[in-house]
């Protein structure tokens, strides 16, 4: 497995020799790893489909770029530090929390379909490069205590998520998905979100047009996928939507035409016109 699995010839570190620099060993029914220690010159690993517990050996290969263990046994993603290692993918593994993983210049971590509770023990400190968090697929309940606040990219599809908390401190984020989770309020928005230009919430339990609203704090905003929650059955969802969210571009699959956009205009300025008629009258 060894032989057949190396490849991609290249200089060292030093540039003095060359060693290979890639191993693949996807589907092998490997249990143990250890021989791979002594090749400390590999920056490409896959090990996916197979049935590794820990990953030990892999601490030698300090020269680590690129890593992926999708499909194993693994209950834990924590690993000694690798000082170059900026892309991990952990998925489909039975892993159960977020602790031990502390490489310095890693920009994409991906942890699809485990047994993620909570998104405490990733810090900033020790994830200052991170910018890519892939998080679909497990038994979250809520965005709180996320520390990795400089992040870009942020997928939290299908959890059990119900309450966002914590977001303020996401000024960096541009997208953010949140599909099949428990949402019914719209709580945990902040202005200071001002890079967000892309939101999923298909499929939650988003019923009003007032929740919608407060998505008004999200100055960036230019695509809203809202399909799939009972509010998209209400009549006039669109422009519904629409009126209350002036800087859209794209509402779920559709980018929105100049003749909707007109429309909606028209019936932000009528509600704005009956709320100022209602104020005069409670005053009076």
């Amino acid at each position: 497995v060894l032989k057949e699995g190396l490849s991609l010839l290249s200089t060292t570190g030093n540039g003095l020799a060359y060693a290979y620099v890639k191993f693949e060993a996807k589907d092998k029914g490997l249990t143990d790893i250890s021989l791979l220690e002594r090749f400390i010159h590999l920056r490409y690993v896959d090990l996916s489909k197979n049935k590794l517990k820990d990953l030990a050996p892999l601490s030698s290969l300090t020269q680590l770029l690129w890593l992926k263990v999708d499909r194993n046994l693994l209950t834990s993603a924590s690993m000694q530090e690798l000082p170059y290692l900026q892309v991990i993918s952990f998925d489909c593994n039975c892993i159960v929390d977020l602790e031990g993983i502390t490489h310095p210049l890693l920009a994409s971590l991906s942890l699809k379909e485990n047994k993620i509770q909570t998104v405490l023990g990733l810090s900033h400190d020790q994830l200052f490069s991170l910018q890519v968090l892939e998080l679909r697929g497990n038994k979250i309940k809520t965005t709180a205590g996320l520390g990795v606040t400089k992040l870009k990219k942020l997928y939290l599809a299908k959890n059990t998520i119900c309450s966002l908390e914590g977001l303020e401190e996401f000024e960096q984020l541009e997208t953010l998905h949140l599909r099949d989770n428990k949402l019914e309020a719209l709580d945990g928005f902040s202005d200071s979100m001002k890079c967000l230009q892309y939101l999923n919430l298909r499929s939650n339990g988003i019923k009003s047009f007032q929740e919608v609203e407060k998505l008004q704090v999200l100055p960036m905003l230019h695509a809203l996928v809202l399909m799939d929650n009972p509010c998209a059955k209400e009549p006039n969802y669109r422009l519904e939507v629409l009126s209350r969210l002036s800087q859209l571009q794209r509402l779920d699959k559709e980018s929105v035409e100049e003749e909707e956009w007109e429309e909606a205009r028209n019936i932000r300025q009528t509600r704005k016109e009956k709320e100022k008629v209602r104020t005069t009258q409670c005053r009076d």
